[in-house]
């Protein structure tokens, strides 16, 4: 598989410099999809966004979302005519965008899409993660069809969880991308 067709779908506010998705792009080649407004995320606007970088590519997409990437992965599942042309995804640290304190910031993202996804993904969900509780990552999990990797006390899984290159977490991806 191509690095052009692995796609980073970062979460609200993007990922910064020292993030794991930034630095897998860096190392790797990968593409972020790049979103008009990071800071006030709308939830059509993103899903059409993610529709025309999936359709870009050559060949089926894999994508490596995180926090309010997963959202945008599950609603782009339930609504696209063209999931065929995803082949995995690998979900990072989902946001509970139904959160009161959230969903207040982001109402276009509720209710979340609790279909199973057209593709098979990997959720990967700590217990600490101050932006969803794992109860409800596993739920998200069950629903979505993910399998759940239990990530310990983890954090939010991003670079204040001091992951750096987050090797692996590369690993998994790398999986997704054999299958």
């Amino acid at each position: 598989m191509k690095p052009s067709n692995v796609l980073i779908l970062p979460g609200w506010e993007s990922s910064g410099a020292g993030h794991w998705q930034t630095l897998w792009e860096q190392r790797h080649g990968y593409v972020r999809v790049e979103q008009h407004d990071w800071m006030k995320p709308r939830r059509g606007d993103w899903l059409a966004r993610l529709e025309d970088m999936v359709l870009a590519r050559d060949e089926p997409a894999v994508l490596v979302a995180h926090s309010l990437g997963c959202m945008l992965a599950a609603a782009w599942s339930a609504h696209s005519r063209n999931t065929h042309r995803v082949k995995g995804a690998l979900l990072v640290a989902p946001g509970d965008v139904e959160r009161p304190e959230i969903r207040e910031q982001l109402p276009s993202w509720s209710p979340i899409e609790l279909g199973a996804l057209a593709f098979p993904s990997v959720l990967v969900a700590s217990r600490n993660d101050p932006y969803c509780a794992f109860e409800r990552a596993r739920l998200f999990a069950q629903a979505w069809g993910s399998q759940l990797i239990d990530y310990g006390d983890g954090g939010h899984i991003n670079a204040e969880s001091g992951l750096a290159s987050w090797p692996e977490g590369h690993v998994l991806l790398q999986d997704l991308m054999k299958d």
